[in-house]
């Protein structure tokens, strides 16, 4: 018989020195850390953000008010105290690798077409179609010159 490797995905477990975005409750958008696991459906976390309005405040959290992101705090210790994660933190750049990442420009994204007004949604609409207007343009012209060679 050939032999089966059997492997378990490693992506996104909830593990110390996890990094979670909040989804529900006061802390909506901002970034925590997974200290302790507290049981299958809590965690206990903290965020120590330099951003304004950023930081969070050690305390429990059901993991449906988080989204486990793909940052890992390396070799965080388990009930690690709040200036060990500080530490850790900025040591691993987390602020600077979520800021990075194509989700939290998405997120932006989407905050900032939120707020725009119907003028400036107006205005959005008619680059999108000025951006169209010369992408199809360059194509007509490539596909009329790949049909007259």
């Amino acid at each position: 018989m050939p032999e089966i490797d059997i492997k378990t995905s490693a992506w996104r477990l909830v593990e110390v020195g996890r990094v979670v975005l909040f989804t529900h409750g006061p802390y909506v958008g901002r970034l925590a850390a997974i200290v302790e696991i507290i049981d299958h459906k809590r965690i206990l976390v903290d965020g120590p953000s330099k951003k304004d309005n950023g930081s969070v405040p050690r305390h429990a959290v059901a993991l449906n008010n988080v989204i486990i992101t793909p940052i890992v705090i390396p070799k965080l210790p388990r009930a690690a105290g709040r200036a060990p994660v500080a530490r850790a933190w900025e040591k691993a750049g987390v602020e600077t690798k979520w800021d990075e990442s194509a989700w939290a420009k998405k997120r932006e994204q989407r905050e900032k077409r939120a707020a725009l007004n119907d003028f400036e949604r107006f205005k959005v609409m008619k680059l999108r179609k000025q951006a169209r207007f010369e992408v199809r343009k360059s194509l007509a012209a490539v596909r009329a010159s790949a049909k007259a060679s």
